[in-house]
């Protein structure tokens, strides 16, 4: 990795931090609105969905199809998350479900002895070492070759950018005053890119690390149920890795999946179609029984 792309990924993971403590110190003093709060939904909403939806379960695992310009808008909302250009986070992405918690896995906490430190790597640490290495040619090949998505990779720090001004611009939209639109640009920007981040992330270390399984695997993928919501369903981690295809991450009614319901709304409608979904009995195939699970404890 560079020392420039280092350095990129460095600001990117401290600047959102930093104004995340300014944000603390405005809210103390009540120096926010409903109207920043709501663009920060928003745009939670429509960045995250650029990448659950988007750079994950569309463009990584080509879990159901959808028209072209609509598979770019997704490429784009996803790059203002700031988690990377769309080829590196799709490669990385593909890489760790080649090698997963094994050597090779860009961002397993369990390639450095599932140690306090492994969790951390797992975290942020593989931003400023592996993050962005996976050969494109190699893991992304059909994005490689596709001269539009290869333009939106290229334009990565103006949709970076473009994700502060959108809220900067609803905010005086909404406002009309420079301070509601700075305010707006701190929550629903910069605010925002720190949730997502963190968030995003510990799909990596946390459901790697803590909590439930129920199907036979040999990596450490886990379901974590408290994530569900602010990852929109990505903390069903655990299923995913057993069906890596599959649209829905949520296999049972109680698991909330808001991008498979989005995804399935799409469909509803006509913009998605051929969408990978897991049948009750494929999921029974793998479970872990009852007496393997005795064995495994002893």
């Amino acid at each position: 990795m560079s020392r420039t792309h280092r350095i990129y990924n460095l600001a990117g993971a401290i600047v959102p931090f930093l104004a995340f403590l300014v944000a603390i110190v405005l809210l103390w003093n009540s120096w926010v609105d409903w109207t920043d709060l709501g663009i920060l939904a928003g745009v939670y909403l429509a960045t995250g969905f650029g990448v659950t939806v988007g750079f994950h379960r569309l463009l990584t695992h080509r879990s159901f199809q959808t028209h072209m310009p609509i598979q770019y808008l997704f490429a784009i909302l996803g790059s203002m998350s700031v988690q990377g250009p769309v080829m590196s986070w799709v490669a990385d992405h593909r890489k760790h479900h080649a090698h997963t918690d094994e050597e090779g896995d860009p961002h397993s906490p369990h390639t450095h002895d599932g140690s306090l430190y492994g969790l951390w790597y797992a975290h942020m640490g593989w931003l400023f070492d592996r993050q962005g290495k996976a050969q494109w040619q190699k893991y992304a090949k059909d994005l490689y070759e596709d001269p539009i998505m290869h333009r939106i990779n290229k334009l990565f720090p103006f949709w970076a950018l473009l994700g502060i001004l959108i809220p900067f611009g609803l905010g005086y939209a909404i406002d009309g005053t420079l301070r509601g639109a700075l305010t707006a640009a701190l929550w629903g920007g910069l605010v925002r890119i720190f949730l997502l981040h963190h968030v995003t992330w510990s799909i990596n270390s946390v459901c790697h690390f803590f909590g439930r399984r129920r199907f036979d695997l040999e990596d450490h993928s886990t379901n974590v149920a408290w994530l569900a919501i602010p990852s929109m369903g990505e903390s069903w981690h655990h299923n995913h890795h057993a069906f890596p295809r599959a649209a829905v991450h949520g296999l049972r009614w109680y698991e909330i999946d808001v991008t498979g319901t989005f995804i399935r709304t799409l469909r509803r409608v006509g913009l998605a179609w051929n969408v990978v979904e897991i049948t009750p009995e494929r999921q029974k195939a793998k479970e872990v029984r009852p007496q393997e699970a005795v064995a495994a404890a002893v």
